[in-house]
């Protein structure tokens, strides 16, 4: 298992985890990790997050079946941020797009 205590989570007690699709580059979504989802996930390969209004673990596509496969984590520089590389199955948004960035904000 990693060494984790370089990351930095926030008052929370969470990170920002961005999932980016290992095989295109396309970012796919933002969501939150506690240390036990990034444990979760680092162990079982299956990406776990923390749900922010449930306050609970979410293990992505388990209901759905549109799960993320982890193939690389990564931290930033400041270890405040993470970027998961993962083999998407469907749709990573709840909406059924293929990423949850398809709202263009401007021209």
């Amino acid at each position: 298992m990693p060494d984790l205590s370089t990351l930095r989570f926030d008052a929370n007690g969470l990170v920002p985890a961005i999932a980016q699709d290992h095989r295109t580059g396309e970012v796919l979504m933002l969501a939150w990790m506690n240390e036990e989802a990034l444990r979760r996930t680092l162990e079982t390969g299956d990406v776990t997050y923390w749900s922010r209004s449930r306050q609970a673990f979410w293990v992505k596509g388990e209901t759905s079946g549109h799960r993320q496969r982890l193939v690389e984590a990564r931290a930033d520089c400041d270890g405040d941020a993470l970027l998961l590389r993962v083999e998407q199955t469907g749709p990573a948004c709840h909406t059924g797009a293929r990423s949850c960035f398809f709202r263009p904000l401007g021209p």
